[in-house]
C-alpha cells in the first residue's frame, strides 16, 4: 500500500511540484496550505510523513508542530544557524530538516528513508 505524504506549504509552486514529484514516486499526497488547514486536514487524515515549511502565514509552525503526531519534516527556504535548527529540531516528532531549493532525487531519496519506503 502507497504511503501517504502531507505537503504544507503557503507557495503554490513548492506544494504542486513536491506533489507531482512524490506521485510519481509512488506516493499518495495530501496538500494543506498553511499548519491550520493541517491541523484540520489531520483529523481525517492518518500521512505517514509531514513535509511542512518552517515560514507560513498563520499560526506558527512552533505551535502547530506540537499538535502532530505524525514524523515532521521541516523545509526551509531561510538560512537557519545550527542553534536555530537544534532549537526547531527539538519537538520528537521532528525527523528531518531539509533545505530549499532542494534536489529533486535527493528529496524522494529522504522521504523514502523517512517513510521506510
Amino acid at each position: 500500500m502507497a504511503k501517504t505524504i502531507m505537503v504544507v506549504d503557503d507557495d503554490d509552486d513548492i506544494r504542486s511540484t513536491v506533489k507531482t514529484v512524490l506521485e510519481k514516486n509512488g506516493y499518495k499526497v495530501v496538500t494543506a496550505i498553511n499548519g491550520d488547514d493541517a491541523l484540520v486536514k489531520l483529523k481525517k487524515e492518518k500521512p505517514d510523513l509531514v513535509l511542512m515549511d518552517i515560514m507560513m502565514p498563520g499560526t506558527p509552525v512552533r505551535e502547530v508542530v506540537p499538535k502532530i503526531k505524525q514524523k515532521v519534516a521541516y523545509l526551509s527556504v531561510v538560512r537557519t544557524s545550527e542553534a536555530e535548527k537544534e532549537e526547531l529540531m527539538k519537538s520528537k516528532n521532528i525527523v528531518d530538516f531539509i533545505q530549499k531549493p532542494f534536489d529533486i532525487k535527493e528529496l524522494v531519496k529522504r522521504v523514502k528513508v523517512l517513510t521506510g519506503a
